[in-house]
């Protein structure tokens, strides 16, 4: 009988490539990775399709692991957490573009063509200049606008402390009301 790997040996053999070890951390980890996206996306095909984005997700970006700064578990895990919080962000932006199009439907003719055009070309460039912002802070005004996340929950979410999320917050805000007094003065 073989001996199991050890935490260290996996994560060494997981960083080099080889494929065992990939096999090995999923047989370990897939249903603990499985578990928190269920329980923080409520639905298991959608925490199914998180768990398989880790594992493609860690292994297509292994070189760059780090062992000196936490085990492969915790640094999975870290990978979770920010794969539901893009399906948490794409169904935001799903259930936003449903409702635009049953507003713009329900509005019908009522609605000044000018007033939908000015309020189209506010949410493009709000959203570009969102897009401009680094991934963390896209992260955080994304969750805390779209889906009207308090910053505990969005700490809660995504795993970050809520100190961090805190600071995002703020850099980000920060970062669109410079870029917008920026591009305001333009016109």
């Amino acid at each position: 009988m073989t001996r199991p790997l050890s935490d260290d040996l996996l994560a060494q053999g997981f960083a080099d490539g080889d494929e065992a070890c990939l096999n090995e951390a999923y047989r370990r980890w897939g249903a603990l990775l499985f578990t928190i996206a269920f329980r923080k996306l409520g639905d298991p095909e959608e925490a199914k399709d998180v768990t398989q984005q880790v594992f493609v997700g860690a292994w297509r970006g292994r070189k760059g692991f780090d062992h000196d700064r936490g085990s492969l578990k915790t640094w999975l895990v870290g990978i979770t957490y920010k794969k539901i919080a893009d399906a948490l962000e794409r169904r935001s932006r799903n259930l936003r573009d449903q409702e635009a199009v049953a507003e713009s439907a329900a509005l019908g003719s009522e609605a000044s063509p000018i007033a939908t055009a000015d309020a189209v070309v506010d949410h493009i460039v709000i959203m570009d200049e969102l897009g401009q912002l680094p991934a963390p802070q896209q992260t955080v005004l994304r969750m805390a606008f779209y889906d009207d996340l308090s910053q505990s929950q969005i700490a809660e979410r995504t795993g970050m402390p809520i100190g961090t999320v805190k600071s995002h917050t703020r850099r980000g805000m920060m970062r669109l009301k410079h870029r917008l007094e920026v591009d305001g003065e333009a016109h």
